[in-house]
């Protein structure tokens, strides 16, 4: 069977959840983050946030990043230090299998789509390196 979804009818559903942090808890992305479908080892996913994630990474595999409206610094930590790329509407970035990454937006912020492999490792603490923690 097809899965047929409407991006921006399911972007629009979502309400934009302000002044993320690292800390911000779970129960506080009810409504700002929604799975679409599943996909692979993983699924489809949708968000509407400003603020600045926390450090994550996908040990199974790479992740799509489709940006959607609004804007964002993808902030991807490599052997050779930390490296940010701006991302605007209409932009795709894929991050490698097992790099940290995080997003920092402006106030206004950024509506998204990924295709995310599972399990994903977040952190819950503000650090500049995340490999710092390992």
């Amino acid at each position: 069977m097809i899965d047929i979804i409407d991006l921006k009818a399911e972007i629009a559903k979502l309400t934009m959840l302000h002044g993320r942090t690292p800390q911000t808890p779970d129960n506080a992305r009810d409504g700002a983050f929604a799975k679409l479908a599943p996909y692979r080892d993983g699924a489809i996913f949708t968000a509407k946030f400003a603020g600045r994630s926390p450090w994550e990474r996908h040990p199974n595999g790479d992740e799509i990043v489709q940006i959607v409206d609004g804007a964002t610094v993808l902030h991807v930590m490599t052997a050779d230090g930390p490296q940010s790329f701006a991302l605007n509407a209409g932009m795709v970035a894929v991050v490698p299998q097992g790099t940290w990454h995080r997003f920092e937006t402006p106030p206004d912020g950024v509506s998204l789509m990924t295709a995310t492999p599972q399990p994903t490792q977040h952190l819950s603490v503000d650090v500049e390196d995340p490999r710092t923690l390992e």
